[in-house]
């Protein structure tokens, strides 16, 4: 039985309620104050609490966890008057059962694991490794392999991959200017590059451009139409994939640009993270007349690693090498960056060492950030962090790899660790939570794909401890 029958949910608005979500297990470092009332605790909240008719209590215990059997039982006497729960009501029963179970093997490489990525329906998971492969694995139907690409035009590691949204294409990125795009729709699984299956190169260098540079993050657009990247030239690109050519290159940062994305839906925002500390807005409404970025936003102290949009144009998170994960709204963006001085030392290097304990406890003295989420290691490689599923509960959460071999899940709103996935014996570098099931996929530096789940298949885990795997040289990557 589906989740969706299960839970019986519709997709109308969230109904409001009185009961407030728990804090989680740990409190920890985090700079989130118990009384955080911006507009997205709220929103948080709105998206997943329960309808106050189904969560009413005796007098003086409204704010506690409202149980999914008196839930259920108020869904039965149809205490609401809806004969049914709403979004919120699921998402409140959902987000309770967080994927920390196992974890069960997916699969194992002798070459770091790189990337790791539910499609958007959850149907599909695709990995990315080091040594080239690619693997696009059917959920569905016992993880089975669905398309084993081997790629070409490989400078050091696959850097990224993404899929297109109705799941027929995958394009993925190297350090080159150029991007392939494979058609994963065709019926053949082997995929070897120009020898089975024609993988196209998407030149992304601009004409008159003799400087080289690698892509370290590529996105297509929510219409599948476009492409956006981010590259080492500290540039952004957009590609136009119906005429075959960039339409687009920003001079976005003063340094390698690690992360890019669209704010949503409607692909006028894009969003970039750079080695130059910032997080900036782009809107390419405004670009041709005033060629600049809508906004900075400042507060990170290294430079940023990864972003995730949460969908709507005006929040998202980011992960930084200062050891950190900040919430930002782009209401709060600033016209420029300003002068912020060095605040650890010269000659660190996130690579091959440990952040400075001394730089822990420095704050950004223009800091913009709602929220800043500590506890993960943001060390060794490009570590990503992303909001948890809307569907399932309600975004109430963000999880992060992290380089000391773990995953991490924060509340949002409180901040607090509300679990710690331990297996790996590398760094995760890329995890992602099933869009509509209580199940997480990390990808590790050990070769390892593990998946964690609530309640799981009722056996025994099957994935054994791996060996350390020894690295030679260190890459921003």
């Amino acid at each position: 039985m589906s989740y969706r029958t299960r839970f019986g949910k519709d997709n109308s608005a969230c109904d409001s309620g009185n009961a407030v979500e728990g804090s989680g297990s740990s409190k920890g470092p985090n700079e989130v104050s118990n009384d955080f009332d911006h507009e997205i605790a709220q929103l948080t909240k709105h998206r997943s609490r329960p309808h106050q008719l189904l969560s009413q209590d005796m007098p003086g215990k409204s704010r506690l966890l409202v149980s999914t059997m008196k839930m259920l039982v108020g869904r039965e006497s149809n205490h609401s008057g809806r004969g049914r729960f709403s979004s919120a009501d699921g998402c409140h029963v959902l987000s309770r059962y967080l994927p920390i179970n196992g974890p069960w093997g997916v699969d194992e490489s002798t070459s770091p694991a790189y990337v790791s990525q539910f499609s958007n329906d959850g149907l599909f998971f695709v990995a990315g490794f080091q040594g080239g492969h690619i693997k696009i694995y059917n959920v569905d139907k016992g993880w089975k392999v669905q398309k084993d690409i081997l790629t070409k035009s490989l400078r050091w590691t696959i850097t990224d991959t993404s899929l297109s949204p109705d799941q027929r294409y995958l394009v993925y990125a190297s350090m080159t200017p150029i991007v392939n795009i494979v058609n994963v729709g065709s019926s053949m699984t082997e995929s070897l590059a120009n020898v089975t299956e024609i993988h196209e190169g998407l030149d992304f260098s601009v004409d008159g451009d003799e400087d080289e540079f690698g892509i370290f993050s590529v996105r297509f657009s929510t219409d599948g139409r476009e492409l956006v990247a981010a590259s080492s030239d500290a540039s952004i690109y957009v590609y136009d994939l119906q005429a075959n050519k960039v339409n687009l290159r920003i001079p976005a940062h003063s340094s390698d640009v690690n992360t890019v994305c669209f704010a949503d839906e409607t692909g006028h925002l894009i969003y970039s993270g750079s080695d130059d500390n910032l997080c900036k807005v782009w809107d390419r409404r405004c670009l041709i007349t005033k060629g600049q970025a809508a906004g900075v936003l400042m507060g990170h102290l290294e430079g940023v690693t990864f972003l995730d949009s949460r969908g709507d144009g005006r929040y998202l998170i980011s992960n930084g090498k200062d050891q950190t994960t900040k919430l930002w709204d782009i209401r709060k963006m600033s016209s420029r960056a300003m002068y912020s001085p060095r605040l650890r030392d010269h000659d660190w290097d996130y690579r091959w060492m440990e952040y400075p304990a001394h730089a822990k406890t420095l704050k950004h003295p223009n800091d913009q950030s709602l929220a800043t989420y500590r506890g993960h290691g943001v060390l060794r490689t490009l570590i990503r962090c992303y909001f948890s599923p809307a569907y399932s509960t309600g975004q109430k959460y963000i999880y992060t790899g992290s380089s000391d071999h773990c995953v991490y899940i924060y509340d949002l709103v409180t901040g607090a660790q509300v679990a710690r996935l331990n297996h790996h014996e590398g760094p995760v570098r890329d995890c992602s939570w099933h869009p509509l099931y209580p199940m997480l996929v990390s990808s590790s530096w050990d070769g390892t794909i593990a998946r964690w789940e609530f309640p799981g298949d009722d056996q025994v885990p099957t994935l054994e401890r791996p060996r350390a795997r020894r690295r030679r040289g260190y890459y921003n990557y």
